[in-house]
C-alpha cells in the first residue's frame, strides 16, 4: 500500500520505518527542510534520530500535497498541540474515506479535545484510528519488538491497518475503543511526570508503584466518564504504555519530573529542550476535564498545581499524600469495576 508518514520528528521517522519495513511505500512529511535533506540524502533524521540509519525506500518530502498524493492511508504523528493546524491543511489534500491514524499522545489545551476528536472534527470525511501503546522511537526505529493497540470504530478497516502497519516485530492488536486509546496514550505522559518527581525528589520505588496503579485508576475513571471501556486500560495502551514511560528515566515527560524532583523549574528545562514534552502540554486540559466532569483525580490536580501555579513541591506531596482513605475499588454490579476516588 501506499503510506504518507505527517511528522518528521523522532516518532514519525521511526513509524515511517515500521511502515516501510512492512512492505508500503513510504513518504514522509517534514517541515524542517533539514530533515528532508538529512531523510533523502544519507538515511538518517540526523536532527530528531541521530545514530539512526533508516529503513531503505523512504522517501521525505516538505510538501504536504505531495506526500499526501496516492495515499491509502496517513499516520498523522505531529506534537498534539499542532495536530489542529495541520490537519486542517490536509484536509483538500486527502481523499474521502482515507483512514488517518493519529499517533499524537496528547489532549488538545485549548479544547481539552483527544486527537480523534480533532481529527474528526479536521477531517470530517476521513476515517479515524489511533494507535498508541510501549513504544519508544529509536527502539521500534531498529526493529525492537513491541507490541501495540490499533483502535478504529471500523473493525474492517483496523485490520486492514493492522495489517498494513504490522511485522513480526511490531504487533498490532485491534481494538474498537478509539478513545480510552487515545486517553491512555495522553495520560500515560502526564502521570510519568509525577513518578519522575517521586524519583527526582528520592521518594522509593514503592511510591513510583502507588503512582503508576493510583495514575492507572484515575486514566480508568476520566476514561469511564467520557465512554470508554474499562479493558483498554488494562491493555498495551494502557498498563503497558504506563509502566513502560514511567519507568523510563530516558523519557522526556519522566525526565521533566525528575529535573522538576531535583529542585529545578519546569520552565529553565523546556527551554533548554528542542523536542516537545507531551505531558507537560496535557496536565492542564486534564485538570480542566477533571473539574467538568466531576472527577476526583487527585495526582492529576496535583501536577496542575506544580505546573501551571507553580506550588510549592513538597506542600503539594504533602497534600496529596494526606487525600482521605476510601476502598481501592468499587463494584457497582457484578459486571462493571470502577476506580475509586483517591
Amino acid at each position: 500500500m501506499r503510506a504518507a508518514v505527517i511528522g518528521g520528528g523522532a516518532f514519525g521517522t521511526a513509524m515511517a520505518c515500521v511502515v516501510r519495513r512492512a512492505g508500503n511505500e513510504t513518504t514522509l512529511w517534514a517541515r524542517e527542510p533539514e530533515v528532508v535533506e538529512s531523510v533523502n540524502r544519507d538515511g538518517v533524521n540526523a536532527a530528531f534520530l541521530p545514530g539512526v540509519k533508516l529503513e531503505p525506500g523512504i522517501r521525505a518530502s516538505n510538501d504536504l500535497a505531495q506526500a499526501l498524493a496516492g495515499a491509502e492511508f496517513v499516520l498523522l504523528v505531529v506534537p498534539a498541540q499542532y495536530l489542529r493546524s495541520v490537519a486542517q491543511q490536509m484536509q483538500p489534500l486527502l481523499a474521502a474515506g482515507t483512514p488517518v491514524v493519529s499517533c499524537a499522545k496528547g489532549i488538545e489545551r485549548t479544547s481539552c479535545a483527544l486527537m480523534p476528536e480533532v481529527v474528526a472534527e479536521t477531517l470530517p470525511a476521513a476515517t479515524v484510528a489511533v494507535l498508541a501503546g510501549p513504544s519508544f522511537a529509536k527502539e521500534i526505529a531498529t526493529d525492537l519488538p513491541t507490541g501495540v493497540t490499533l483502535a478504529c470504530a471500523d473493525p474492517a478497516v483496523g485490520e486492514r491497518l493492522a495489517h498494513a502497519i504490522g511485522t513480526p516485530r511490531f504487533r498490532t492488536y485491534l481494538s474498537v475503543d478509539v478513545t480510552g486509546t487515545a486517553l491512555c496514550g495522553a495520560m500515560k505522559n502526564v502521570f510519568a511526570i509525577a513518578c519522575g518527581i517521586a524519583e527526582g525528589r528520592k521518594l522509593g520505588e514503592g511510591a513510583r508503584a502507588t503512582l503508576i496503579a493510583r495514575g492507572l485508576a484515575e486514566m480508568a475513571r476520566l476514561g469511564l466518564a467520557k465512554g470508554a471501556r474499562l479493558q483498554t486500560f488494562l491493555g498495551l495502551c494502557g498498563v503497558g504504555d504506563l509502566t513502560m514511560t514511567c519507568n523510563a528515566a530516558h523519557s522526556r515527560n519522566t525526565s521533566l519530573g525528575i529535573a522538576i524532583g531535583q529542585g529545578r523549574k519546569w520552565h529553565d528545562i523546556l527551554g533548554e529542550r528542542k523536542v516537545v514534552t507531551e505531558g507537560f502540554c496535557s496536565v492542564e486540559a486534564a485538570a480542566t476535564l477533571a473539574h467538568r466532569l466531576k472527577l476526583d483525580m487527585p495526582i492529576t490536580l496535583a501536577l496542575e498545581e506544580i505546573l501551571v501555579h507553580d506550588a510549592d513541591l513538597d506542600r503539594v506531596i504533602g497534600k496529596l499524600m494526606a487525600h482521605p482513605y476510601d476502598f481501592e475499588w468499587e463494584a457497582p454490579t457484578s459486571q462493571t469495576l470502577r476506580p475509586k476516588a483517591g
